[in-house]
């Protein structure tokens, strides 16, 4: 056994790819919850959204794109964007991404902090697999990390994903940078020294 050291200004991170070739025959749980398709997406709300979702396990990809990349991808018409609606307020995000001809990625997938715990996450993830599932779709895919929720990959196992590749994946501590604030991801020390002043608190 042995250990590479990582930089007290840089994050390690198993990532782990997951597959299905075929529809899964599961039933879609109750939920109160509602999902509902987002139309020509303003960035910026993607933003404020993606960081509501995502913070808290370090989600910091599409902060570092510019409005005009980021609009590039979220209103591909191959690209399709919901948001989790609780009552009136959105509270979480889902991303299928259509653009290889024949696959569908679950590109980002997750529910606000605060939902968390309450069998939610499983009625999303069905939602997800239902709705990538379409003719000529003969492969869905999607990745997880060891930042990630704690049960995201033991989820996407139950919903019928097979693991087939493994990586470690190295990047500066987003937080450091200032794209996420300080105080998020509390599970992960941060160390090293910010270069940019902090963003608001969470």
């Amino acid at each position: 056994m042995s250990y590479e050291p990582v930089a007290d200004s840089e994050l390690a991170a198993v990532v782990t790819y997951l597959e299905m070739h075929q529809r899964p025959e599961a039933d879609i749980p109750p939920s109160p919850l509602k999902l509902a398709r987002i139309e020509n997406p303003d960035p910026e709300r993607y933003r404020a959204l993606f960081r509501r979702v995502g913070s808290r396990w370090l989600w910091f990809s599409r902060l570092l794109l510019d409005d005009a990349q980021l609009a590039a991808i979220i209103r591909d018409p191959n690209v399709e964007l919901y948001r989790i609606v609780d009552e009136a307020r959105d509270a979480g995000l889902l991303e299928l991404d259509f653009r290889e001809p024949g696959q569908c990625e679950l590109a980002f997938i997750g529910l606000v902090p605060e939902l968390a715990g309450h069998g939610h996450g499983r009625w999303l993830l069905a939602e997800a697999v239902r709705r990538a599932w379409r003719d000529g779709v003969t492969r869905v895919h999607v990745h997880t990390c060891s930042l990630d929720h704690p049960a995201a990959l033991a989820a996407y196992v139950r919903a019928g994903f097979t693991p087939y590749k493994r990586a470690v994946e190295r990047f500066p501590d987003p937080r450091l940078l200032g794209h996420l604030p300080r105080d998020c991801a509390p599970q992960v020390p941060l160390l090293g020294t910010p270069t940019t002043a902090p963003l608001p608190a969470n």
